[in-house]
């Protein structure tokens, strides 16, 4: 994906997998200085070729194609993205693999376009339940949970604080915080208040749950018990078997009887 911009308030930007801001802080990975402009404007979030954009505070809209953005909400190649009076324009692009050469140029080399190099997150915790469920929100530094538009992973129930818990990437998993929350806080069912969330564990923020995995780790589709049909007992079964013998002769006998007489 890349974003361009027609009136030339910034570059044309190459976009990759993960996370970027759009704003007029200084770390911004796209900043925007014009009026109006938030420092955390929007984030966009590029996973497996589909391009979201986040909008953290409502106070700041952001439009798509005109439509003011709730939450979070799709693009495509074609949709204008508008901040603050800044457009911007999603420009799907297709690269061919494989380094540049005489034949093949590198396709960047004309376009003056920034590239974004973004580290895809080594974490990604996943809804499994409530509001949160079949959503996916990479973890690529430290991240607030809350119901509060201002956190970074804002889940819209009632069950949720505002600013419910924190979870930031370690070597071996993600540090989770409770940041005084009214409903807990809890780590494969044990309430925690500072505790560490490793790749396969179950984080639930009082009836959200969410599973944290990594690349490359595969989660079984169903952890439900196997059900199987009770077999009858071997006594049963015997009964069963001489109940049927007594009634085959009963019937073989009155056959006989009935011919004879």
């Amino acid at each position: 994906m890349k974003l361009t911009f027609p009136n030339g308030e910034h570059g044309q930007v190459l976009l990759s997998d993960g996370v970027s801001r759009i704003g007029s802080a200084p770390d911004s990975q796209v900043r925007l200085d014009q009026p109006g402009v938030a420092p955390v404007h929007c984030e966009l979030q590029l996973a497996g070729g589909i391009l979201s954009v986040r909008v953290p505070d409502p106070g700041n809209p952001v439009t798509i194609n005109g439509k003011v953005v709730q939450g979070v909400m799709a693009v495509r190649g074609g949709d204008q993205i508008g901040i603050a009076g800044v457009t911007a324009r999603v420009v799907a692009v297709q690269q061919a693999a494989g380094k540049a050469t005489a034949d093949n140029p590198d396709l960047d080399a004309d376009s003056g376009a920034t590239r974004m190099r973004l580290a895809v997150p080594k974490y990604v915790l996943r809804g499994v339940s409530g509001p949160a469920f079949g959503k996916t929100y990479p973890i690529p530094a430290l991240q607030t949970i809350g119901r509060s538009d201002e956190c970074n992973i804002a889940i819209a129930t009632d069950e949720i604080s505002r600013r419910h818990a924190s979870v930031k990437p370690t070597p071996d998993g993600l540090a989770v915080e409770d940041l005084g929350s009214a409903n807990g806080t809890f780590i494969n069912g044990q309430r925690v208040q500072n505790g560490l969330l490793k790749p396969g564990d179950e984080l639930r923020l009082d009836t959200v749950r969410f599973l944290l995995v990594a690349p490359g780790m595969e989660i079984g589709a169903s952890t439900r018990p196997t059900v199987q049909l009770a077999q009858p007992s071997q006594g049963k079964s015997k009964a069963g078997l001489w109940i049927g013998i007594a009634v085959a002769v009963a019937a073989a006998a009155g056959a006989a009887w009935y011919f004879l007489a």
